[in-house]
């Protein structure tokens, strides 16, 4: 365990992202989510996406009056960054409102950031710009990913006609 911005945090083994860098994208993440689109659970998200080469790609939450087709700051941030030829990052910071507790991803963002490699950091922020370091592996552990769906399966299902 070590410490980030006075909060205690797991230490692993990953790309290394310095403090400065650190201290950057959760202050990035904080201006993304000015930018949410949250009118029906005012419960404002944002991103900062850091790839291998230091580019960064922001997204917010943006919600839709039919619930389910709103989409997360975090796979905002991903897809325009994927939309952009990247396929590899080394960190994301997320920011939210929330004082009392570190903003986390839900299941789904889990899973998306998943797609792009288990070991990638993970800043998980309050507003004051403490946060907590994770992996995507810490974060969704035992995880199903790309790699999994060229496992030799144990039989065959023939095509019916």
């Amino acid at each position: 365990m070590n410490q980030v911005n006075g909060e205690v945090v797991h230490n692993t083994e990953s790309r290394h992202t310095s403090q400065e860098t650190v201290t950057r994208l959760i202050r990035q993440s904080q201006e993304a989510k000015k930018q949410a689109y949250c009118p029906y659970s005012n419960f404002r998200v944002g991103a900062a996406l850091l790839t291998l080469d230091n580019c960064v790609f922001t997204g917010c939450n943006v919600e839709n009056a039919c619930y389910n087709l709103g989409v997360c700051a975090e796979r905002n941030a991903i897809s325009k960054a994927v939309s952009e030829g990247y396929r590899t990052f080394k960190a994301i910071a997320i920011a939210s409102d929330m004082n009392d507790q570190f903003i986390s991803p839900c299941g789904g963002c889990r899973q998306f950031m998943r797609e792009f490699g288990s070991n990638w950091d993970v800043f998980l922020s309050k507003p004051n710009g403490s946060c907590l370091k994770m992996t995507v592996e810490e974060l969704l552990p035992v995880s199903f990913g790309p790699e999994d769906l060229s496992i030799k399966k144990v039989f065959d299902i023939p095509n019916e006609s």
